[in-house]
């Protein structure tokens, strides 16, 4: 599958992509109305940034203890319930006199709800698709998700302008209800992927499984360790230039783009597998110009060139889908987004201690000196995995 135009007439594709691109443009919303109600509320810059950030947290904890219920639970079902649950939390958080502690409550309750969308929505893309369009299909999420996040957030500091920030929750709670609507009525019910109940006890069974398989680990360990080590480096672009944070930015979400749009339309898949480590140092080495402290726009340009990078990504979540059977694609994809997560979190608090005992620009440096010494340490072992010490095969899991 090459083109546009056979994606978007395959069965079911077409709704679900406008679920996930309506339901993208009711987060943004909502997430900048809550960081304004509770910073009105308490005066706090952190306070403001937990409440939109902090829901990480909560999917973090989701997809180690709730995981398995990505593929243990029908799909269609599990999308549709959890958009109205965002609805019903969003409209609950536009609740005048509603207490800070209950606000984070809330929010946490969203991160938790969550936690299992990343894995229930990659399962069922890999199940519309066929093999050879996944990687078409998941380039199109990502261009529409970063469309609709600078979409979402213009729209929403527009409307913050016009209206309360309640209104602006109660809009993103009618959002999250048509995304519901779009899930119910635009997709097939199927069963779930594989038979059991959701547990603690069988996420970390699974977990373990798809830990167990040294090429999946490998995957795994490529899209979050590079990955969140170069995201640390983009939660510095404010102390950087705060007078040009927004430029810098805009510039990450333009690579970040024509990678999608490159990797997904126009690049055979002979070519884009030998692609994975070429990505991930483009991702860290423009950064390395940062020891110079570069001005605008050359900044911008060494960022924008940097974050087509990031397409390293789609290669990997493609060859993480033909290492993981179909029955446990969900979970494989949750356990994705749940490092990822972390990873970056991690990375953008270590980024944010260096740069307050250096500089930012120092910083930025070192997390890409790091994330190239990640990525050709990682080479290095697929390579050994690959040919074993004599130059031999290996097939060992």
């Amino acid at each position: 599958m090459r083109s546009y135009r056979e994606l978007f007439r395959t069965p079911e594709y077409t709704p679900f992509f406008f679920s996930a691109a309506v339901q993208t443009a009711a987060l943004t919303i909502s997430g900048l109305s809550i960081a304004t109600l509770v910073y009105r509320a308490t005066d706090s810059p952190l306070l403001s940034a937990m409440s939109m950030f902090g829901p990480q947290l909560a999917q973090m904890l989701g997809a180690t203890f709730l995981l398995s219920g990505a593929d243990r639970l029908p799909p269609r079902a599990t999308l549709a319930g959890m958009d109205l649950g965002f609805a019903a939390c969003t409209a609950l958080l536009a609740l005048p006199g509603l207490p800070v502690g209950a606000v984070f409550g809330i929010v946490f309750l969203q991160g938790l709800i969550a936690s299992l969308g990343g894995g229930v929505s990659g399962g069922l893309l890999n199940e519309i698709l066929p093999k050879n369009g996944f990687v078409l299909g998941r380039s199109v999420f990502n261009m529409v998700f970063g469309l609709m996040q600078v979409g979402g957030f213009a729209m929403g500091g527009a409307l913050l302008t016009l209206l309360s920030p309640r209104v602006c929750l109660l809009l993103a709670a009618a959002l999250y209800a048509l995304a519901a609507l779009l899930v119910r009525f635009g997709l097939t019910a199927r069963p779930p992927r594989t038979a059991g109940r959701p547990s603690v006890a069988a996420t970390w069974r699974t977990n373990a499984l798809l830990w167990s398989s040294r090429p999946r680990r490998l995957t795994f360990l490529g899209m979050w360790l590079p990955n969140g080590l170069v995201v640390g480096c983009e939660s510095l672009y404010v102390s950087y230039d705060p007078g040009s944070a927004g430029t810098l930015f805009a510039s990450a979400a333009l690579g970040m783009f024509a990678a999608d749009l490159t990797l997904g339309r126009f690049v055979p898949p002979a070519l884009r597998t030998r692609l994975d480590v070429p990505l991930r140092l483009l991702l860290a080495a423009p950064y390395l110009f940062f020891v110079l402290r570069p001005t605008m726009p050359w900044a911008a340009v060494a960022v924008c060139v940097a974050s087509v990078g990031f397409g390293a990504s789609l290669v990997l979540q493609e060859r993480l889908m033909s290492l993981t059977p179909d029955e446990l694609a969900g979970h494989a994809f949750g356990l994705r987004s749940a490092g990822m997560l972390t990873m970056q979190g991690v990375s953008a608090a270590l980024a944010g201690t260096i740069a307050q005992l250096t500089s930012p620009a120092t910083a930025m440096t070192l997390m890409a000196v790091t994330s190239v010494v990640v990525t050709l340490t990682l080479a290095a072992l697929a390579r050994q995995y690959r040919w074993g010490f004599r130059g031999v095969s290996t097939e060992v899991g």
